[in-house]
């Protein structure tokens, strides 16, 4: 029922945002002598505010058209090697012969895979991640589906689901793979290369680096971990699991609503979120138009969420935030028992952040204390000073202190790894 209230509003709310539109453009338009007055630019910011805060926002796009390598622009393209229902995998294809002619000869860059959260937003929140590694990396991506537009036909999806998926990436890709895991897939991630580990399986990657996960919420517990204890399963399937209305393409399906995650992020800073669009607001009247765009350019990727499927959701809930079961070496995978103790020759990198508020210090690091026969020549730990949640994959911090780093590790103890088989 609160789904289709939520579409309802939205619908009824369709004719206010194209009044507030036409506004905006007449407000704006170079015809209008009435454009530049106080009163004409007081209308079309307040019209654009409505507008901002009363749509839907779509998937963004990547908009990663080129990388710079010595100087010289290098074309990319977006180029889909592995689909299956709830996930696309990504490859930022750099274009050959311009990257040969900015390098002066052609040399074999390292393989990474980020594997982005399906907690809600997008995978291109990841964007200036990926930026970051094109200059010497062959980048791939998960690119998780919307539980709002896979069809009932298609099947359900949990999280044993999820750790098969990204084995099923890792093997296409190889061997020579380092593998980035950002904030919530940690565990399932951890999990796919124990598998891969105790099996002996040839294609499993060189490195591991997990940024700002859960592997063990019972270390440093923050706001969102407390609530995961204190509410009863009951509560979270009883009040944040609907039903996606028609006519989306996900009509019937049961999922958590990415609106309820975006309203749970919003409320937990929500008075820097208010401040932020009255400033969105007075920068549109005064004419800033570079501090307006980067509003724009954030609020367009954190308001487009997107919807989870009931029993990932759930079986996170419990698996990861409740009972703890990575970190208990109770995790199943199927009728099969995770043990990361058998990975022995991936290297492992933690990476946290100072002022992380979603995952705590520690909650990263345990993956160390799991992977026990890990040498020491195979894993780093790095905690980012002054930095938060998001801090830790993007960001002027990231782009000069936390991706060298990674790279360094990826070449030196990955590179060892692979020569130790």
């Amino acid at each position: 029922m609160l789904y289709s209230v939520y579409e309802l509003n939205r619908m009824a709310m369709t004719p206010w945002r194209a009044a507030a539109n036409a506004t905006r453009k007449m407000m704006r338009s170079p015809m209008n002598p009435m454009g530049e007055t106080m009163a004409g630019r007081t209308m079309a910011a307040a019209a654009e505010l409505f507008e901002s805060v009363t749509r839907r926002y779509a998937k963004p796009e990547w908009m990663i058209e080129h990388t710079e390598i010595n100087g010289q622009p290098v074309g990319i393209s977006e180029e889909v090697i592995w689909t299956k229902p709830w996930c696309s995998l990504l490859h930022f294809q750099r274009d050959k012969d311009a990257l040969i002619a900015a390098r002066g000869t052609e040399t074999a860059d390292r393989k990474v895979l980020f594997v982005a959260p399906m907690s809600g937003h997008y995978a291109t929140l990841l964007r200036g991640t990926v930026e970051a590694f094109l200059p010497d990396s062959e980048v791939y991506i998960t690119d998780w589906q919307d539980a709002r537009m896979v069809p009932v036909t298609d099947g359900r999806f949990d999280l044993d689901d999820f750790t098969s998926y990204i084995r099923e990436m890792m093997t296409l890709l190889g061997p020579d793979l380092h593998v980035v895991a950002v904030c919530q897939p940690g565990p399932p991630t951890l999990a796919a290369i124990a598998l891969m580990a105790e099996d002996d399986d040839a294609n499993r990657p060189a490195s591991m680096t997990f940024m700002g996960s859960p592997i063990d919420t019972r270390l440093s517990p923050t706001v969102p971990n407390k609530l995961a204890e204190e509410k009863p399963f009951e509560w979270f399937s009883g009040n944040l699991i609907h039903t996606v209305p028609a006519p989306n393409p996900g009509a019937f399906r049961r999922v958590y609503p990415g609106f309820l995650q975006l309203a749970g992020f919003m409320n937990m800073n929500l008075e820097r979120h208010v401040d932020a669009h009255w400033n969105f607001y007075t920068q549109l009247v005064e004419g800033d138009g570079d501090s307006a765009d980067k509003h724009r350019t954030f609020y367009d990727e954190y308001l487009a969420v997107m919807d989870l499927s009931e029993e990932f959701y759930l079986q996170t809930i419990t698996d990861v935030f409740q009972e703890h079961k990575l970190a208990r070496g109770e995790q199943m995978h199927g009728d099969r028992k995770v043990d990361p103790s058998a990975i022995k020759d991936v290297a492992l990198l933690t990476v946290e952040g100072e002022k992380d508020d979603i995952s705590g210090i520690g909650q990263t690091q345990a993956a160390h204390t799991l992977c026990s026969n890990l040498p020491e020549t195979l894993r780093q730990d790095y905690i980012q000073p002054d930095v938060g949640h998001y801090g830790v994959f993007n960001g002027r911090r990231f782009r000069e202190q936390i991706a060298p780093r990674m790279k360094t590790f990826m070449d030196e103890a990955g590179g060892a790894a692979l020569k130790a088989r």
